[in-house]
């Protein structure tokens, strides 16, 4: 059961709150001889995800469509069918819909921050979908505000800037500024009117922001809304055309199915990337694919087919020509190969090798998030292998990287760091960096 954005969207427009909907329900029930006991409990279960029954979604409509002056039909307030507002659904209807997530998400809205990751079909749904007809034929839109080239240009330009915003300064920060964008900039300009020419690059755009908007959303740990974020953007690939956007999408599914630990469902989504993608794929994509399922193979025990995936990635990662690169891609920074390959080697215990990569990888120059990652599984090989100065130095340097940064997956490496330091605390140099850690995670912010 999946919040509904569409009704809290249209709620918080009405300026109607929960008992006064259920009230003017009740109301409206009674003049038609029904006897109907709505609270606002009942519009909190609607808005979670259950739908009203009988006539309630018709009288609802009338309420809302009452108050706002204009005729609100089921499908705007998601009580026809059961969507997210991306899987399954056609274009102009996706249109309409998409915005509302990410009002309630600006607006910081209950049905969005409690929004559950989905599993099974429902997770694999939008992805099937995207490598399979019904293909969108016409990307064109109309709506009141005329949307041209200008508007492409500003989308991309926000993109790179929300993008170096959340690698310098992590989610939590980046977070709120990339919905306020997304509701109040990008909403009237895919709402707006455009020809199929500029629908296409309009989706690719503005598909990137909302895969921004995913990985804040991934980094502040809140799953189930940077899935939705994910989906979103994956059905904007589709209408844009770009399989090679749509396999950078995927790769974000992979990344966030690693850190769900469903690695079965990693292998499977970067398979389809990469087959989906075909001649499109990009080196820079098909390395970060490679290594993911590499890590994914690693974790599951199978050596022969980790060490086949990072053989992969280390021969597309020798092909990357950054000028030639979609610009999403640009995460896949030099050593990003390296600290890869050094996390699968570590989770199949070969450690000394996986200490070479883990070196080479911190060596290489990459922005602040990337380098907190590095140092952090440095300092797990260091402890693997039992070299402590090593370890400390490399502790050390990982908290010196994350000054600055709000992140909840940051603050989870560090957490993981402080509880492999704690089992060497009989040694003085360990335990002070142990505490200099611990310190650092006690701080209320």
């Amino acid at each position: 059961m999946s919040p509904n954005h569409l009704l809290a969207a249209v709620l918080d427009d009405a300026g109607m709150s929960r008992a006064g909907l259920a009230q003017r329900v009740n109301d409206l029930g009674a003049r038609a001889g029904l006897a109907l006991r709505y609270d606002h409990t009942s519009v909190g279960r609607w808005l979670k995800g259950q739908r009203p029954r009988g006539r309630s979604i018709e009288l609802v409509c009338a309420v809302l469509s009452e108050r706002l002056g204009r005729e609100i039909t089921p499908q705007d307030i998601d009580l026809d069918t059961h969507t997210d507002g991306s899987s399954g659904t056609s274009l102009p209807a996706f249109v309409e819909r998409a915005p509302a997530l990410w009002t309630s998400d600006h607006r910081n809205a209950t049905t969005a921050l409690e929004t559950p990751a989905v599993t099974g079909m429902a997770a694999i749904a939008p992805v099937w979908e995207w490598e399979n007809p019904p293909h969108d034929l016409d990307a064109s839109h109309r709506g009141s505000v005329r949307v041209g080239t200008e508007d492409l240009e500003m989308l991309r330009g926000a993109r790179t800037h929300y993008e170096r915003m959340y690698q310098q300064a992590g989610g939590l920060a980046a977070k709120p500024r990339v919905t306020r964008f997304l509701a109040e900039a990008v909403t009237p300009v895919v709402r707006g009117s455009y020809p199929d020419h500029i629908g296409r690059p309009l989706f690719r755009a503005a598909g990137g922001l909302v895969a921004i908007a995913g990985i804040c959303s991934y980094d502040c740990d809140q799953q189930g809304l940077a899935q939705r974020y994910f989906h979103q953007a994956l059905r904007m690939a589709k209408a844009s055309g770009d399989h090679a956007f749509g396999g950078y999408v995927i790769a974000l599914l992979v990344n966030q199915a690693m850190h769900m630990r469903d690695y079965r469902q990693v292998i499977a989504f970067a398979e389809a990337g990469i087959r989906t993608a075909g001649p499109h794929l990009s080196p820079a994509l098909a390395t970060d694919l490679y290594a993911m399922q590499a890590k994914a193979f690693a974790r599951m025990k199978q050596s022969t087919a980790a060490r086949s995936s990072l053989g992969r990635a280390e021969d597309a990662n020798v092909r990357i020509r950054r000028t030639e690169e979609p610009p999403e891609t640009g995460y896949v920074q030099p050593g990003r190969v390296e600290a890869q390959a050094a996390e699968a080697l570590l989770s199949l215990g070969d450690h000394r090798p996986a200490m070479r990569y883990a070196k080479e990888a911190v060596g290489t120059q990459t922005h602040a998030r990337g380098k907190v990652h590095r140092l952090a599984t440095l300092t797990s090989l260091a402890i693997a292998c039992r070299d402590l100065d090593q370890a400390v130095v490399a502790a050390d340097a990982t908290l010196d990287a994350a000054q600055g940064m709000e992140s909840r997956r940051l603050t989870d490496r560090l957490y993981g760091v402080h509880r492999e330091l704690a089992h060497h605390t009989d040694v003085k140099a360990v335990r002070e960096v142990a505490e200099k850690v611990e310190t650092v995670l006690s701080m209320p912010i």
